[in-house]
């Protein structure tokens, strides 16, 4: 095997990345290339994972909210894999029963399996956990949290309408990768209905240990839902200008933005 340069090296410190694998011949070293099958055998594991709802109802319930179940029109998880349509709206069933149930101008919860329920199952009570109190701390109580099987992102936007909320934060889970097969994304939406686009939301990414921690992304989504309220608006419309550290608090969401004015 030839030897890996330094600066290489150096850098395999700072990231889980595959990188400075070396090789062998014209391939790679035999360990390197048994741990990328077994990485992507397990990144293919984590797509099929299923989310323990009744677990993460109890893991929920000490943050004192109401929780609701909700499934898309996704019947198993083979079909939600085939048919990405049928995972971003609600089973009939549910729809109605949201409806009769409207929470008019709430900042609603989506907690949706995603592409990956296994990240969801141990990462989201806790980022739950640390954002809840900062969104109480900026007065901005949050309704009710769902909890969405076999859904995608654009979920939240039909379940925002039926229950006619002001807001949705959708937590779910991202695709599996190499390195991480326990990532969550929040995507925020002002004013959900179907037929929203993915430029009228704002998304946090990578939230899992090594990436963007739940102390964190609790703070960056807490300003951002601020700054949504200030000026009527996510996506393209709002620049996550929040700092670095601290709650929204910290800082005064931007002033909204004249008419014509760039985003």
């Amino acid at each position: 095997m030839n030897d890996v340069p330094a600066r290489w090296l150096d850098l395999r410190r700072h990231t889980s990345a595959r990188v400075a694998l070396g090789r062998a011949g014209n391939g790679l070293p035999t360990a390197a290339h048994l741990d990328f099958q077994a990485a992507h055998a397990r990144a293919r594991d984590a797509v099929w994972s299923a989310l323990d709802l009744d677990r993460l109802e109890a893991d929920c319930a000490p943050l004192g909210l109401p929780i609701h179940r909700v499934a898309s029109q996704a019947e198993d998880r083979r079909q939600y894999l085939l048919r990405p349509d049928l995972g971003r709206r609600l089973r009939e069933t549910d729809a109605h029963r949201l409806a009769r149930s409207p929470t008019p101008g709430a900042f609603l919860i989506v907690v949706a399996d995603g592409l990956c329920a296994e990240g969801i199952q141990h990462g989201a009570p806790g980022l739950l956990a640390a954002l809840i109190p900062a969104l109480n701390a900026q007065r901005m109580a949050p309704g009710p949290i769902i909890l969405a099987q076999q859904a995608r992102v654009a979920l939240g936007d039909e379940i925002g309408e039926a229950m006619q909320a002001a807001m949705v934060v959708v937590l779910i889970g991202e695709r599996p990768g190499l390195s991480a097969t326990d990532s969550i994304g929040a995507y925020l939406t002002w004013g959900p209905r179907l037929g929203r686009r993915d430029a009228e939301r704002n998304c946090l990414s990578n939230i899992r240990p090594g990436g963007l921690s739940p102390a964190e992304a609790a703070a960056k989504l807490a300003w951002l839902m601020q700054a949504a309220m200030a000026r009527g608006g996510s996506g393209v419309a709002l620049k996550d200008a929040a700092p670095t550290l601290g709650l929204a608090s910290d800082r005064a969401p931007p002033p909204a933005l004249a008419q014509g004015d760039a985003p």
